[in-house]
Formats: C-alpha cells, structure tokens, sequence
C-alpha cells in the first residue's frame, strides 16, 4: 500500500472527571490523532497518547506534533509498505519519540488490517475473542470518596482495581480499602514516587496482599527496582522503566520485576509491543496493558494488543464513558461485568466519528 496522505489533528477535549496521580491532576486531554490514507484513499487511524506537559515521560504534545511535522511525516509519506513493522524501521534514525512513532505505526496497522479485510487484532496474532478489564482510580483527597469509587467499580463487574499511591497517601489508604474489600484483587501504582530510602514504607505493603506494586521507583531504573524486588514479596510490576524491547530483556535478566505493564505508545508502537510480548511469553513473565487516559482511537488499539495470549492479567482499558461524555468512535468502548468484546470488523472494528473528532480540533494539519 502507498501513503498517499496524512493528516494530523490535534484534539482537547475536558475530562468527564479530574484524574490525579502522583504527578498531579488532569481536567483535559490535549492529545493528537494521525490518519494515514493509501491510494484508494482507505485510512487507517492512531493516537499520539501525550499530555500537555512532560510528566509521565519527556514528550508532550507540542513536541509531539513538531516531531510528526518536521521528521516522522515526511518520512512515511509517499512510501510503499508491504507490511506495517517496516514503518519501526523507517523511523530508527530518530532517538526516543515513541509516542509520535507509536502513532503512525497505529495508523498503518490499522490500514493495513483494514486492506485485508481483517481486525487489527488478528493482524497482530491475537487469539481471543474477550478480554478482562480492570479499572485505574485516581488519588482522593477523602477516603470516604475512594471507598465509594471502589465500590462502585467493584459492583460494576471489574476484575481488578488499582489505586494511585504516593508517600503520605499508601499504607493507610491501602489499609482502608483491604479493610473494606478483603477479597477483591487490588494493586497500587506508585508512578516513580518512592526510592530506595522508603523501603519500609513499601514492605508494610506486603501484608495486604496485592497483585503487584506498579513503578514505585524512578522510570529506567533497572537496578534499584531489582533490589526492591528482592526486599519485597508483592510483585514488582514495571511500567515507565519499559521502553523498547531491550529494556525489557535487561529487566527480566537483573530480576527488576516480574510483571510488564505494555503501554503501545511508551514503547513506540504495536510492532515493538509484539515483539516485546512474545519474549514475555517466553519467559513466563506475565503482562497487562495499561492505559494512557486514551480516546476511543487508543483504546481501541488497545484492546487489539490485549488479544494476544500473554497478556494474562486485567488491563486499564474501561469503558468509553468513565472518561468522556461523548467519545470519538462508534459505538463506544463499553465494558459488561468486566470484559470486552474484541471487534472483529476490519482494522479497529470502530467507526471514527469525524463530526466530534472536528469538534475537538484545535489544530489541524495535512501532508500531501
């Protein structure tokens, strides 16, 4: 297929609801969607899964649209692709920038699936038709307000429930919630909040049973994540310290966890996810796929990476309506006593609504 068009549009829309984590709160999602279009003029559609601000990681949005304008876009369109996982290659010359890579090799999946007349997640392998979901609550200020949200989320049917933590909001407020709700499986994700000095804190998190304690150290810190781990019973689960595919083989090998969060955008793509999958799979290292707070778009690419066989425990991919008022796909992501139904229609299985991703754009770029 031969990319004859890209646009790029870049999208803010408000929240349903304020989400904080250690890193602080966010009220809108300024983020940027890539359409790639072949001769036939078929197009195949990502998302640039950024913040305003560089908090989870060094990219955000502004640097994310430069990188596609100036360097990615350029280089993909008016190319012949045989097959999406050329696209990884093609950008290899440019350090890091995986978000704005990730992108437009979601896009090319997409056209590429939808060419064949096939899901996006049969394209990539996957082989289930359901997948678990789990839900990500944010940090309350009021235990009451947390104790309600689990609850509800329990009652909703979710697999597994994960609560934000951060020093001076975890032993107690996890303690609370175990208190509450004994038997429901429950994680907590530190964000890159603690060091080596709050191993204390973190062993006291031992006694209450959790699936995993997700990054509770610094992102790209292999090491003293591997000697945390050995301190530790609860699982150690590794996600801004998981990059590319190297990063992960050099966790498995020191011992820094043993559970990957896959987050497609943070390691540059689906192709690079996949390939990241099978040496889990390999190494019995199980895996779950996080969430990136995504438009219907991403969450759709999530759930096609979420049918491949390793990914084993519920991922952070709720329903459409936990986040917006109205999403840009048809018909929404909607998850029922905590599962999703992998579409099987070609490419992401969803319709884009064109009209509400419009009403979004604050800026919109095309290549030709």
């Amino acid at each position: 297929m031969k990319i004859e068009e890209i646009n790029l549009y870049k999208i803010k829309m408000r929240m349903k609801n304020p989400f904080t984590t250690s890193f602080g709160t966010e009220h809108d999602r300024l983020f940027i969607l890539t359409e790639v279009k072949n001769e036939d003029g078929l197009s195949g559609w990502g998302e640039c899964v950024t913040s305003e601000r560089p908090l989870y990681i060094e990219e955000f949005t502004d640097s994310s649209w430069l990188m596609l304008e100036q360097f990615l876009v350029p280089l993909l369109l008016k190319k012949e692709i045989k097959h999406p996982e050329e696209v990884q290659e093609l950008f290899s010359a440019y350090k890091r920038n995986h978000l704005a890579k990730s992108s437009l090799d979601g896009a090319v999946w997409d056209l590429y699936a939808k060419t064949r007349g096939i899901s996006l997640a049969q394209a990539l392998g996957g082989e289930k038709q359901t997948i678990e979901v789990g839900v990500s609550l944010g940090i309350k200020d009021n235990i009451e307000d947390l104790l309600k949200e689990v609850k509800e989320k329990t009652d909703e049917g979710y697999k597994r429930i994960k609560i934000k933590i951060k020093p001076g909001k975890d032993v107690e407020v996890v303690k609370q919630v175990r208190q509450h709700f004994p038997d429901i499986p429950l994680m907590v994700d530190a964000n890159s909040a603690y060091t080596l000095e709050d191993i204390e804190v973190l062993k006291e998190l031992d006694q209450f049973k959790l699936m995993m304690i997700e990054q509770p150290l610094t992102a790209g810190d292999l090491i003293d994540h591997a000697n945390l781990q050995k301190h530790l019973k609860t699982p150690i689960c590794l996600d801004e310290s998981i990059h590319s595919f190297d990063d992960a083989r050099q966790a498995v090998e020191l011992g820094s966890g043993r559970i990957i969060n896959m987050k497609v955008g943070r390691v540059g793509g689906l192709t690079e996810a996949k390939k990241i999958h099978d040496f889990c799979m390999k190494k019995n290292i199980e895996m779950w796929c996080g969430g990136m707070l995504e438009s219907g778009i991403g969450r759709a690419h999530n759930i096609a990476i979420t049918s491949l066989p390793n990914f084993t425990l519920p991922g952070d991919t709720a329903s459409s309506s936990r986040y917006w008022e109205k999403d840009i796909i048809e018909p929404e992501v909607i998850v029922k006593n905590g599962q999703l139904q992998v579409p099987e229609g070609p490419g992401i299985g969803y319709k884009i609504d064109l009209d509400e991703v419009l009403k979004h754009t604050v800026e919109r770029k095309s290549f030709k």
